[in-house]
């Protein structure tokens, strides 16, 4: 097998990395580091001709493919597989009057959101700045924008890909029906994705920020939080967080965005106004490109253990259990509010997302000690919560499967697509549909 790993050098232009090369092993790690992921070799493509080599080469050697970009949301199933990284399909192309942008594979979201500003235009973006395009897009993708605009894969047009057999191929819904349904928010089981088209939407005005208090006003901020939620329209997005970092007082903040002027979004927040008084308050006008600074998400791999839930509800008694000890040894407990364009059809693998809200829980598991610590927290804090027992798949942490994220008859359907497009299973996704 190494013999013939070595000839992969002769059939890409992009840089490759065998188990036996310097910083083999810096290369094949995925952005959490508490993840082990195992690689035959590492390809970094230097363009879609590339890709379609890698494929046609794997395909004749039988060998799998697991596409990244930079890692996240890795789940260490590649062992066996060449890891492609796509980080150099970084081309940005927004076209302006037609509200429409194609972006490279590799392309993180404040590449997209900082060339898409200078015409008061805005793509989807996460919390994550630094999160490529394509892997939220093919995940489903939650937005600050999402209760405005929904799912970030409903605003995809078009897919450029690399099918099972090598050949490049552009994807719509009115090429291959199947196969585009699958890859807005199905996951990268299905094909290669090089470069994607996406409507963007006008963002003349942006209001936005985090709001800091101590600990000990986490239930009078939770009131407010449930007050603004109740009657949000879909241009705002507030998030609840419960944070408790290393070396520090543990915190509860409220983390905005508004798409509109400053007074309308201070009349919609008014409840924060009665709390006491914050220990920081960065809400302000902001250009899109700067909403990566809200949460400030670190730029860097780190290890890390999530878990997720959507919420049915967030009455008294689901307050009550969020706020009923300290969440030690979690760094944090996020509430997002979904509704509004999340809810209304959609023609994804997951559908329309009714729960009003996700519930995201982070530990870092410095120990096994730790680490068993922090799965615990996690779960007690999810069984004593009103989830749905479904989650996004992007929100998914290594040990759950795709089918805690597709109801049954999307699972069905994906396989089936699965099955058609990719019969000897080339392309192996994060989560793959087959289990």
């Amino acid at each position: 097998m190494m013999n013939d790993l070595n000839t992969l050098r002769s059939a890409v232009h992009g840089r490759v990395w065998l188990p036996d090369d310097p910083g083999f092993d810096a290369v094949r790690r995925p952005w959490n580091l508490a993840v082990e992921q195992p690689a035959a070799a590492v390809v970094e493509a230097a363009g879609a001709d590339d890709v379609a080599a890698l494929v046609r080469f794997a395909r004749a050697e039988g060998l799998g493919i697991a596409t990244q970009p930079n890692g996240h949301g890795a789940t260490g199933r590649t062992g066996g597989t060449v890891l492609l990284r796509t980080a150099r399909l970084d081309s940005v192309r927004i076209d302006a009057a037609a509200r429409r942008a194609r972006v490279g594979a590799g392309v993180p979201s404040r590449r997209l959101q900082a060339a898409a500003a200078p015409h008061g235009l805005t793509g989807l973006p996460g919390s994550s700045p630094i999160v490529s395009v394509a892997g939220v897009a093919l995940g489903g993708g939650l937005s600050w924008f999402g209760r405005a605009h929904g799912w970030v894969a409903d605003g995809v047009i078009a897919f450029d890909v690399v099918d099972a057999r090598g050949r490049q191929r552009h994807i719509t819904a009115e090429t291959d029906p199947d196969l585009f349904w699958a890859l807005r928010g199905g996951g990268g089981d299905f094909a290669i994705v090089t470069a994607l088209e996406l409507a963007l939407h006008p963002a003349p005005r942006l209001y936005g920020g985090r709001v800091l208090w101590e600990a000990g006003h986490a239930p009078d901020v939770l009131d407010a939080y449930r007050e603004i939620t109740a009657a949000a329209p879909d241009g705002l997005t507030v998030w609840f967080d419960l944070l408790h970092f290393p070396g520090a007082d543990p915190m509860v903040a409220i983390d905005a965005t508004h798409l509109g002027d400053a007074e309308e979004a201070r009349d919609l927040l008014a409840p924060l106004d009665r709390l006491p008084r914050p220990l920081s308050d960065s809400r302000r006008m902001m250009e899109v490109s700067e909403l990566g600074g809200i949460t400030a998400e670190p730029t860097e791999p780190g290890p890390g253990l999530s878990r997720a839930e959507l919420l049915t509800g967030l009455d008294d008694t689901a307050a009550k259990a969020l706020l009923a000890e300290s969440i030690a040894p979690l760094l944090s407990v996020q509430l997002r509010h979904l509704g509004g364009a999340f809810a209304r059809p959609s023609d994804t693998p997951h559908g329309p997302l009714t729960e009003p809200y996700a519930l995201y829980l982070f530990g870092v598991p410095a120990d096994p000690a730790t680490a068993r610590a922090v799965a615990g927290k996690q779960r007690g804090l999810a069984e004593a919560l009103p989830a749905s027992g479904r989650k996004p798949l992007t929100f998914l942490n290594p040990g759950e499967t795709a089918a805690d994220a597709f109801s049954p008859a999307a699972l069905s359907r994906l396989r089936r697509i699965k099955q058609h497009h990719d019969p000897h299973n080339t392309f192996h996704g994060n989560f793959p549909v087959g289990g």
